[in-house]
């Protein structure tokens, strides 16, 4: 398994794309404290609104989600 297949580089490369999008990724609390399941959303740094990962619940997206979503993003720019 190469370096970039890792979560935490997956996760460090889609904040760069998110944040050329001026989108911030969040993480669920329970994800990274407590360690129960958790997910990622979508915010808009400009109206704090989140554009991704709030429905059906608060932080439903998954990694896979999240870049699926940030890929469209960066197609779409070229």
């Amino acid at each position: 398994m190469s370096r970039k297949e890792f979560d935490a580089s997956r996760m460090r490369r889609m904040k760069r794309i998110a944040g050329r999008h001026g989108l911030t990724i969040l993480t669920s609390e329970k994800m990274k404290v407590l360690g129960q399941p958790g997910g990622h959303a979508l915010r808009d740094d400009k109206t704090f609104a989140i554009v991704y990962g709030d429905i059906p619940k608060p932080f439903s997206a998954s990694l896979d989600d999240i870049e699926t979503y940030i890929e469209k993003l960066k197609a779409g720019e070229e």
